[in-house]
């Protein structure tokens, strides 16, 4: 067997001609578009080839976008205060804070100070709680990724073995209910997992399984179970080389579909974010 590439970078481009036309038709409708901002503290090389993807995105679709820059000493007071300025502001209808930030700055402390409905990754605490409830429209812009993925192989999750290596805030748990939604049975595995000696037993049964730990090549190809679908979230630097939390080439003899890395989850992750956006805007009118 050999997998089915889930192409991200192909699907992303389609996405984003959708969004395209949307923002069209929402300035016909309101003469205004959608408006973001994106706040960053300190310089991190990862995060600014994030926000020049996210840049790049945005005038493309057709939407504002702008990158306040807090210098690496900035005190949490005054972000507090920029965020309580702008979630005032109607002119602008979206906010992310950019990680990584700076060790003195509470980074979950500051992302629940941001308006719910102009949380762009939908991870503050309000916005956390509708997701839970199914009751939220801005969703987590990795995991969502991570769906779209999924909805692209054509399986239908319902009934399916789904497995998350991971249980971070931003990924791990929200998608695990995520899949939940889509009724899939859900099991979410983490280092304890691990050292209990349960992780391979776990990843053999996966019809789908998430890798999102940030460990290279973690995951074994000869884990995985015949005909899974296998997304890999990680993005590790070996070297001169980017690869993912699973070995690509044997696990592509073993699954159905497989997402690589680069050029999978990532570029649709960038996509989500306007989505949430627009989403955003359409709430806030």
């Amino acid at each position: 067997m050999t997998a089915q590439i889930l192409d991200g970078r192909g699907l992303s481009q389609k996405i984003k001609e959708d969004l395209k036309e949307e923002v069209a038709e929402l300035k016909k409708l309101y003469d205004n578009i959608p408006s973001m901002i994106n706040i960053m503290v300190g310089d991190y090389h990862c995060a600014c080839a994030y926000a020049n993807a996210q840049k790049k995105t945005a005038e493309y679709i057709g939407v504002k976008y702008s990158l306040v820059h807090f210098p690496e000493d900035a005190k949490q007071k005054d972000i507090l205060d920029y965020i309580n300025k702008i979630n005032n502001d109607s002119k602008i209808h979206g906010i992310i804070l950019h990680k990584p930030v700076p060790k003195h700055i509470n980074y979950r402390f500051i992302a629940d100070h941001i308006a719910p409905e102009k949380d762009l990754e939908g991870i503050n605490i309000s916005n956390i709680g509708k997701l839970i409830l199914d009751k939220q429209s801005i969703i987590p812009c990795t995991p969502a990724s991570v769906m779209e993925h999924i909805k692209l192989s054509g399986i239908d999750i319902r009934g399916k073995e789904a497995v998350v290596i991971g249980h971070s805030e931003i990924v791990g748990k929200p998608l695990s209910l995520l899949l939940l939604r889509g009724m899939a049975t859900v099991t979410v595995c983490h280092i304890a997992t691990s050292e209990a000696g349960r992780l391979v037993s776990h990843i053999n049964r996966a019809d789908i399984l998430v890798s999102a730990v940030g460990k290279p090549l973690l995951i074994k190809g000869e884990w995985i179970k015949e005909g899974a679908i296998v997304i890999d979230v990680g993005i590790n630097r070996v070297k001169d080389k980017i690869v993912g939390d699973i070995e690509f080439e044997s696990a592509s003899k073993r699954a159905a579909y497989i997402t690589p890395v680069p050029g999978g989850v990532g570029p649709v992750t960038v996509v989500m974010l306007m989505r949430n956006l627009i989403n955003a805007f359409k709430e806030q009118k």
